[in-house]
């Protein structure tokens, strides 16, 4: 166990006042930890664009009180929250641990967010979703006896790439991570140290090795539709651009796709 590399709660306290206030534009609040509950978004600078499309819609869809922080990796590991060894391979990123490729920064970290969340419901998001509609109904509609809810997918693509030449991996519960409420207060998420974030093989971590079946919510498949995948007989309340957003070459006229471009535009006019 590596209990030395655990941060201080000053340490965890500056880096969520931090990701707080650089998350919130211009909103204040005196005490962060009564703002409950928060959403957390992935954040990789290769899909800026997409992490901008998932603020500006998600901040739409919720009232000002609700925080809204990425989870950015050099912050983690500044503050000593993520040290899990990483190398290049062709270009891309490689988790030395799970010995796979990493599509994004956030592949593991996402795992962080019942840690740094403390207490509460906490939804994590990939940066590449669009939201429709308001987060708030399906905050009110959570199952306190589940330690986290997810939509859960039967997605076996057979593509071998994704997104800007990423390899399409396959593993247990694929996706079921990428919209993911955690009950941080259930005495089961206890179990999911920030020791066991960063010494698991990512596809332990995916498919929640530390709950039982049972602890596994499950959410509607409108709460993270995937674009090209899921029944177009839906109405998606968030849409999830699983294998690229509309800015990558290829992914141009995926579902939905003007609505992304327009919320784009809109947080940048």
């Amino acid at each position: 166990m590596r209990s030395e590399r655990h941060p201080s709660f000053e340490c965890i306290e500056r880096l969520c006042l931090e990701l707080f206030q650089k998350s919130q534009s211009g909103r204040s609040c005196e005490n962060m930890y009564e703002l409950k509950p928060s959403v957390w978004i992935g954040f990789d600078p290769r899909e800026a664009d997409a992490y901008a499309v998932a603020r500006q819609s998600i901040g739409r869809n919720l009232p000002n009180h609700f925080p809204v922080r990425g989870l950015v990796l050099d912050q983690l590991r500044r503050a000593g929250f993520y040290w899990r060894p990483t190398s290049r391979r062709d270009g891309k990123m490689w988790d030395d641990i799970s010995e796979a490729p990493m599509s994004t920064e956030f592949a593991c970290s996402r795992f962080l967010v019942p840690a740094m969340a403390s207490s509460g419901w906490a939804l994590f998001t990939d940066c590449d979703v669009m939201a429709r509609r308001s987060l708030q109904t399906l905050f009110k509609h959570v199952d306190y006896s589940k330690a986290v809810m997810v939509v859960k997918h039967d997605h076996k693509p057979v593509e071998k790439t994704k997104m800007d030449g990423q390899v399409q991996t396959q593993y247990a519960r694929k996706n079921w991570s990428s919209v993911c409420l955690f009950n941080c207060d259930h005495p089961s998420n206890k179990k999911l140290t920030i020791d066991m974030v960063n010494e698991l093989p990512g596809r332990d971590l995916h498919r929640f090795c530390w709950l039982e079946d049972h602890e596994i919510g499950e959410l509607g498949v409108e709460w993270n539709w995937l674009a090209g995948h899921s029944s177009e007989q839906v109405d998606p309340a968030i849409v999830h651009f699983t294998d690229g957003v509309p800015s990558m070459p290829g992914y141009e006229n995926t579902p939905y796709a003007d609505e992304w471009r327009n919320h784009l535009l809109g947080w940048a006019s």
